[in-house]
């Protein structure tokens, strides 16, 4: 464990540059026990003054100066042992202190301490009563020692049992190893060791004897050497005594020299101060002024109080200490300071608000009835005017961010006034000039429902819904003007942005969010499909400062936007695409290109549209689809492609038109597969329908309009469609062939469909000819009634009736003819085996054969070429 010395020295004398000397635990006499430790310190510098210090131990053994007196104000110690031991000693300062010591010789280790230090730094000033001069002079501790050590060696001190050291080890085994042959006789032993010792001992006796003569000088010599040592100490007293003056005087100069040497110091740190605080708190006449005034009317004074600003900022921001603020000098300096500062944020304040105001109330020009150019207005000379003040404005923000933060509010409702005149004013051009070639008002327009034609308008439009060039006009200029609208807003709005970031200092908040931007823009990327677009910001570009301003300042944009896009949509009935196509483009024109703003306010606002735009067309799509679900046809309709087909014809050709330069069209493969699955409903509810025409043929040409149709288009969403429209084609021809293909034959056809039936029920072929219903004299009746003349004359009949329901566009008549001829001759050759096997040998035959057939067909497709 470390000692109460070592920790006294270390934790509380060393850092203070002071040596310990002495110590003795103590507590005040006559009080409650609290023990505390009285220190004799001296300086480790000269000069060397000396210290009685008191110090305490704390709860975390941790040692703390109490209190502190220069042995130069002691007085008297009054030792109190004078009769009889005691621990009470006495110091007497200014002030008596009793104390009690917790040892004896603590107590007089203390007393002689001070006994020391009062001769040799004191020149014995202080005056000691009731202690011994034994005590005093050190004396008696020589004595005790002495005492000490004769107790050591007394015989009952020796009297204890000791173990031989490994020496004595060794010379008795030697001894033992010289007298080995007597060893084992112990009384030769004994009495060889005795003989021994005696002869020893008058060695010993003769060579003290002989060494007497030296011994006797070597006494002499030491009694002059300590008669020698007294002198030299009565010298060294002498000595000492005399310089006790010349020391007290020299450390007297050394004091002096030491004061001279802090007056000198503090001088020049005085001097110091007092240039740093003249120097750096100093503003000069020609700023003062500036601040003053806080004219700034024109570029040279926007010049100086960008110099005053400045040179005000550094004196504010000198750090001083907070005891200069209380020097009347410092103080005034500072209040002036302050006083600038709030003059010129007053005025400069105003300046920029005038102006401000100003600008918002110019007036926009009207417009021009017969504009045959669209062009966005242009906020450059307002920018020119207000980027000199930026500097001011930097300055502002760091001297009184509360006044910088209302700047903001008042540059967007005064500028947004003005956007809002000008935007009105730019869309109304275009909404002119979008509907210039038209006859129509803009108001007929605005008023015109948008695919909301009542079933009856919609089943009436269908087949005249051709487009006139009118039409085709209007297509172009939609996509044309929309484009131009785009591209005129960009550079206004991009202006606007840089403007405002560089003016109020936006940029510098969008810095600190730059790589979590970066790092959300990857994580954006990675997880949206390449078919959407990048609409939207993140969201702390969304909620930043910079696009909270310019929604604030571009608050009329969006709305007039909104409603120019209605326009456009309401133009055309499939508008909608157009706007569709060119606001994705846009956007992502926009959002790859290198000159665009990270964080673009058009960005936003464009991909707001575009969910508009997305809604708009979703919702056309839904009425198309709905219309063309609950469209009614006539009961009259005789036959040919429907109304809806055309109209879903005509929708394809127009959005592949659109859409051919787009860079996506997953919307358009989406409405595509939901418009062909409603014309394909639409005609599926045809076979409920009641229709004098035969519905699978109609079905059967409409599916195959489709088929073919989409054949040509080459439409990768709809090659399901395609399929299904081949499949559903070819079912109903089947139908239709089968239904017609039993007029000419109609009763033979009946007999041997119940043939089949008696065969199907377990009938044996065999045993058929015996039921009534089917005997031979009832098949050789049905059979007379179908010569071969009546047959060609029935399916030259068929061929007229088909020829007059099919619809001459689609030039089915080839295909189905050719099927009705497979068909019949596949009926004929079933006919001929059912005879064959039911009523084998009754020679029963038909009256005309495969040849006849063959030829009935081949002259009645040649005579109808």
């Amino acid at each position: 464990m470390t000692s109460l010395w070592t920790s006294l020295e270390k934790e509380v004398f060393n850092p203070q540059n002071k040596r310990l000397l002495e110590t003795v635990h103590v507590w005040k006499t006559g009080k409650k026990k609290k023990m505390s430790i009285l220190c004799v310190v001296v300086d480790d510098f000269r000069p060397m003054k000396p210290f009685l210090v008191k110090v305490k131990a704390d709860r975390a053994e941790q040692y703390k100066i109490a209190n502190r007196w220069p042995l130069a104000e002691l007085k008297l110690v009054d030792g109190k042992t004078l009769n009889q031991a005691s621990l009470d000693f006495d110091l007497h300062f200014d002030k008596v202190y009793k104390w009690t010591a917790s040892r004896l010789d603590e107590k007089k280790a203390f007393i002689r301490c001070l006994w020391k230090l009062n001769h040799r730094f004191l020149s014995s000033s202080v005056t000691f009563v009731n202690v011994p001069s034994c005590t005093a002079e050190g004396r008696q501790g020589h004595q005790e020692d002495h005492k000490d050590t004769v107790e050591t060696g007394s015989p009952e001190g020796l009297s204890a049992y000791q173990e031989m050291s490994p020496k004595e080890a060794a010379d008795m085994l030697r001894l033992m190893e010289q007298y080995e042959p007597i060893v084992n006789n112990s009384v030769a032993f004994a009495e060889q060791l005795s003989s021994d010792l005696h002869v020893l001992d008058e060695a010993n006796l003769r060579a003290i004897i002989s060494s007497e003569n030296q011994v006797t000088q070597l006494m002499h010599s030491i009694d002059e050497a300590l008669a020698e040592v007294a002198r030299v100490e009565n010298t060294l007293q002498v000595y000492d005594e005399l310089l006790g003056s010349v020391k007290q005087q020299m450390d007297h100069i050394y004091q002096e020299n030491s004061l001279l040497h802090r007056i000198t110091s503090n001088k020049t740190k005085l001097m110091d101060e007092i240039l740093f605080l003249t120097t750096y708190l100093s503003l000069s006449k020609e700023h003062c002024e500036a601040l003053s005034q806080g004219d700034l009317s024109s570029p040279s004074r926007v010049k100086a109080c960008i110099a005053a600003t400045e040179a005000l900022s550094a004196c504010m921001d000198v750090q001083i200490q907070p005891a200069y603020r209380k020097l009347q000098s410092v103080a005034e300096q500072l209040i002036m300071f302050e006083t600038l500062k709030q003059n010129f944020e007053n005025s400069f304040i105003g300046h920029i608000t005038n102006i401000l105001e100003r600008q918002g109330n110019t007036q926009v020009p009207g417009l021009m009835q017969q504009a045959a150019k669209l062009v966005a207005p242009s906020h450059r000379p307002h920018h020119e005017e207000l980027v000199h003040y930026t500097p001011l404005m930097a300055w502002l923000r760091n001297a009184n961010p509360l006044l910088f933060g209302d700047l903001p509010k008042v540059y967007a409702q005064n500028l947004g006034k003005l956007y809002e005149r000008e935007i009105k004013t730019f869309f109304e051009q275009a909404k002119t000039l979008l509907l210039g070639r038209r006859k129509a008002s803009l108001q007929d327009v605005l008023d015109k429902p948008m695919m909301t034609m009542s079933r009856q308008q919609f089943r009436l439009s269908l087949p005249e819904s051709r487009e006139g060039p009118e039409d085709i006009l209007n297509r172009g200029n939609v996509t044309k003007m929309l484009e131009k609208v785009l591209k005129e807003l960009q550079p206004l709005c991009t202006a606007e942005q840089e403007f405002i970031e560089k003016f109020f200092l936006l940029n510098q908040d969008a810095a600190e969010l730059e790589v979590l931007e970066a790092s959300a823009t990857k994580g954006e990327e990675s997880m949206s499909s390449p078919e959407d677009p990048p609409c939207t910001k993140p969201r702390s570009q969304q909620d930043g400062p910079t696009i909270r301003l310019l929604s604030e300042i571009f608050s009329s944009l969006e709305p007039e936007l909104r409603s120019f896009l209605d326009v456009c949509n309401r133009v055309h009935p499939f508008s909608c695409l157009q706007v569709l196509v060119t606001l994705n483009d846009s956007v992502f024109e926009m959002w790859n290109s290198s000159s665009s703003l990270p964080s673009s306010f058009l960005n936003t606002v464009l991909g707001n549209m575009l969910l508009l735009a997305k809604s708009s067309f979703n919702k056309c799509i839904g009425t198309l689809c709905k219309e063309m679900e609950e469209v009614k046809v006539s009961n009259k309709v005789r036959g040919g492609i429907l109304p809806f087909v055309i109209r879903f014809e005509e929708f394809v050709n127009f959005s592949e038109e659109v859409f051919r330069p787009a860079r996506r069209r997953g919307e358009l493969d989406k409405a595509l597969v939901r418009l062909a699955g409603s014309v394909f409903s639409s005609i599926n509810s045809l076979s409920s329908a009641n229709l004098k025409a035969n519905t699978d043929m109609i079905m059967m040409e409409n599916f195959h309009h489709i088929h073919c149709f989409l054949c040509q288009k080459k439409i990768g969403c709809l090659e399901g469609k395609k399929k299904e429209a081949k499949e559903r084609y070819s079912q109903h021809l089947q139908k239709y062939i089968i239904k017609y293909l039993g007029q000419p034959l109609e009763k033979l056809h009946h007999f041997f469909e119940g043939v089949k039936a008696r065969v199907a029920q377990g009938v044996k072929e065999e045993e058929v000819s015996f039921h009534l219903a089917y005997s031979k004299q009832e098949l050789r009746k049905v059979i007379e009634k179908y010569p071969s003349k009546e047959v060609k004359r029935a399916l030259e009949t068929l061929y007229r009736k088909i020829h007059k329901h099919l619809c001459p566009e689609e030039n089915l008549l080839p295909v189905v003819w050719q099927a009705m001829e497979q068909e019949f001759i596949r009926q004929y050759q079933e006919f001929e085996d059912l005879i064959r096997r039911c009523y084998a040998g009754s020679g029963i035959t038909m009256d005309f054969t495969m040849e006849d057939l063959l030829s009935y067909f081949n002259s009645i497709t040649l005579s109808n070429m």
